[in-house]
């Protein structure tokens, strides 16, 4: 018999189990990239995660024969949902053993969990903060997971999740690109050409690691602002952007980082950061000295680079910027030692941005997908 237990975010022991639990689900599984264990610790506590002053969070684990056997995570987030007018709960943190039994536990304590505050949707996985990889992995589970920017999983949990009655709400497709088969069309140039020449648009480099932290927040800003057409889009705080700026300044490299800029405004931004993937399978969740070092040691030879942020304001897109953006991939992945890129996670739904992509030579390598299911 399964049963479903809550854990009490103030009782470590408790929590340790919570954040343990995919350690010993995925021990040395070649593409799994454990998470700091404690940025998990952070995620279920209410006085450190800026989710928490206007969502709310609880979790669960499965229990079979004294036994943790799955984990999930029940969401809501009230900024999206005032945002898109609908009233959804999430899950998130979902892993579990091939038990069918123990996953449909697991989603009768979410759905009632829903019901009690008077939601009317499930959709996940889809966790506290954009930086948390959206849906379960449904294709490319040979490819390594790229750091914690997405999720991995094994093969039965979609055949879970569908058979307890959830079907497709979006996918996300995660593109490769490669020195060898990147194409940047003349017209994409002669775009980007005419941009520049009206000086209108430019290009701006951080020359130091100090001067990108001076944009930071401003940089923050821009990224709330040119996602609102979005699918997964909703508004953020100051402090949430705090957040994930500081999140990100760990492991960014200034001469990856840049920004398009229209006068002194900032109208576009790509992120770009070294794979860091292989070191910290290494560390295996811990944040140690020498994990430090052997993160600094990895950035300088990883050969993969993660293209995890590019957007242009909407009322910019259609006057260069796009473009621009393209000519700034192009030089990541041209003028580097870089020989691979990812750019993950694009939603089935920016048709455009896809078949821009497509058009650069990409191709997709893995497929996440989000789930729903009426309450």
């Amino acid at each position: 018999m399964t049963v479903v237990e809550r854990i009490d975010a103030g009782d470590r022991a408790q929590v340790r189990r919570f954040v343990d639990l995919p350690y010993r689900l995925y021990r040395n599984h070649p593409q799994w990239v454990p998470p700091l264990k404690r940025e998990v610790r952070e995620a279920l506590d209410p006085a450190r995660h800026p989710f928490y002053t206007r969502s709310a969070a609880e979790f669960f684990v499965a229990v079979r024969d004294g036994r943790d056997v799955g984990r999930v995570a029940a969401l809501e987030n009230r900024p999206f949902n005032d945002y898109h007018s609908v009233r959804h709960a999430n899950f998130y943190f979902f892993d579990c053993e091939d038990d069918r039994e123990a996953a449909a536990a697991l989603c009768e304590r979410v759905l009632s969990w829903a019901r009690a505050r008077g939601l009317t949707r499930v959709v996940g996985p889809k966790g506290l903060t954009a930086l948390d990889g959206y849906g379960v992995l449904v294709d490319g589970f040979d490819h390594r997971q790229t750091m914690t920017m997405t999720n991995y999983n094994r093969a039965h949990y979609a055949g879970l999740l569908e058979g307890l009655g959830f079907s497709k709400e979006v996918d996300f497709v995660s593109f490769r690109l490669s020195k060898d088969t990147f194409v940047m069309s003349d017209r994409v140039r002669r775009v980007a050409e005419r941009a520049k020449g009206r000086g209108d648009l430019r290009v701006v480099p951080f020359r130091s690691r100090r001067a990108l932290v001076a944009e930071a927040r401003r940089i923050g800003e821009l990224y709330n602002q040119a996602f609102v057409g979005n699918w997964e889009y909703a508004p953020l705080s100051e402090r949430e952007i705090a957040f994930l700026v500081d999140k990100l300044m760990v492991v960014a490299d200034h001469r990856l980082i840049k920004v398009i800029a229209r006068g002194d405004a900032l109208v576009g931004f790509l992120f770009a950061f070294p794979d860091l993937s292989a070191a910290l399978q290494r560390m295996r969740g811990r944040l140690t000295p020498w994990g430090l070092v052997d993160l600094a040691l990895e950035a300088r030879r990883t050969r993969w680079v993660a293209l995890n942020g590019a957007g242009i304001l909407p009322g910019e897109q259609g006057r260069g910027g796009n473009a621009l953006l393209y000519t700034e991939i192009e030089r990541t992945i041209r003028a580097s030692r870089f020989d691979h890129a990812e750019l993950p996670q694009v939603a089935d739904t920016a048709v455009q941005m896809r078949r821009d992509l497509e058009e650069l030579g990409a191709r997709a390598h893995k497929r996440h997908r989000v789930y729903a299911r009426d309450v």
